[in-house]
This record gives C-alpha cells, structure tokens and sequence, in this order.
C-alpha cells in the first residue's frame, strides 16, 4: 500500500485491486427496505477494507457476459471469521435490489476492489453524518468506529419502517427526517458547531449537492474538511460521484 496525507488531515490509501469470487453464507432481513448479505470464501483471503467510506464493485452476473455492476460500501469486514457483510437498500428495481430479494447460502457473488480508502481521523472535534437509506451502511460503521469522547450529528432520510438503533460508543445527537426536503431544511437551521468539525455526506446527486453548499456556503463549515458523495440520481443508473471536485 502506498499513502499520502492530504492538506485535509485525510490519508488515501492504495490497495492491490482484485476480483474476488465468493459465496453467499447468511441473508438477514434488518428491516422492510434493508438486507444483509454475508459473503465468505478463500477468495477473500488478503481483503482490505481501511474506511467506511470504502467502496466494493459488484458483479451480477458472469463476468464474461458483461454483467451489471454497482458499487457498494463493506459494511463490515472480520478477517478472523473470513466474512463480509454488505447491506443492501432494497428500493427500486435495479439488479443490485433484485439480486439481494433472492438471495440464499450457498450462491456466489463477485466482489472487486476497494481500490483505496479514504482514511478521516476519528480526533476531529465534531463530526456529521448524513444521507438516506443508502448511506446508512457507511454512516452504522463510522459510528461503530468512533470512540467514547467523540461527538457526532447524524441526519437521516429514511423511512420509518427502515430506522433502526446505530450502536457507537460516542456522544450522538440522532435526526430522522421524512424525506430529502426535511432533510435540507434541517441543514439549514443548524446551527455550525464550534471547534474542528468534519461533515461526511451521501445519498441521491442533487440533494447532496444541496447539503454541500448549504454546509460550506451557508453555515461557512471549510470546504476541506467535507467530503460530499451521490450514491445515486434520480433518473439515472448506476450514478456514482464524488461531489468535492
């Protein structure tokens, strides 16, 4: 692995790249709109996952018949157990939803990557956390991995059905919001906390986009301590991007 520390306090992280093909040992419903998937395997001896901000590609399908692909965060990743878990919202009707619907051991699924990660200390004064139902995967880890003493502001929009408790040993103020609108809303009758803060953001384009400008243009939260992401757009497929460019 190769790394480089950034103006921003982030360190990027290289990984090796591979494609790994590996079986299908538990499915677990946590609620209406999310699956669990519970992948295992020799192929994923040597797996690196350094943040929750990692990104895996999956493959549906053979891969010499130009499968569809969609990328999607290791939510966790025991090496001891040989396991990963990836969690799936199951809105829509895309392949990546379709595949999880039907799910069963014993099935196999090709993983690739990550190809690097994206490493943000867990010593900033504050942090915040925000985005939808897909975004909940990466947003369950960060607070897994924050320590007792840290403060966070987690927004979330979800569907009632779909909230569920997010374990952390932090200090967390948690908001469920109805939809993106609540969600922006919310955004912008936030008052900036004081001290270091870092603001960790993903979901559908425009309403990240949105949040963005709002936090840095707003509330003048710096704009090299955010890292803004669509996980997906509204009318499109397999939309993935990285917003603070």
């Amino acid at each position: 692995m190769n790394t480089d520390t950034t103006p921003r306090r982030v360190q990027r992280v290289r990984h090796e790249m591979r494609r790994r093909t590996l079986q299908v040992k538990h499915v677990q419903t946590l609620s209406p709109g999310m699956r669990r998937i519970t992948l295992a395997g020799e192929d994923l001896a040597g797996f690196v996952s350094a943040s929750f901000d990692d990104h895996v590609k999956l493959f549906f399908g053979p891969l010499d018949a130009n499968p569809a692909m969609r990328d999607y965060t290791p939510r966790r990743h025991d090496d001891a157990a040989g396991e990963l878990d990836i969690e799936f919202a199951l809105h829509g009707d895309g392949p990546a939803a379709a595949w999880a619907l039907q799910a069963q051991a014993g099935q196999t699924l090709t993983v690739g990557g990550p190809r690097g990660s994206f490493i943000v200390p867990l010593d900033y004064d504050w942090h915040l956390l925000a985005g939808d139902e897909t975004a909940m995967p990466a947003i369950a880890r960060r607070l897994e991995e924050l320590p007792a003493g840290a403060r966070a502001t987690v927004w979330l929009a979800v569907a009632v059905p779909d909230r569920r408790p997010l374990a952390s040993a932090a200090t967390v103020d948690l908001h469920w919001f109805d939809d993106d609108a609540s969600l922006i809303a919310g955004a912008r009758a936030w008052a900036l906390p004081a001290g270091e803060g870092y603001a960790w953001c993903a979901g559908e384009a425009a309403t990240m986009a949105e949040l963005r400008r709002v936090l840095v243009q707003d509330k003048g939260h710096d704009r090299q301590a955010i890292r803004a992401a669509a996980y997906w757009k509204r009318g499109s497929a397999n939309h993935h991007q990285n917003l603070d460019d």
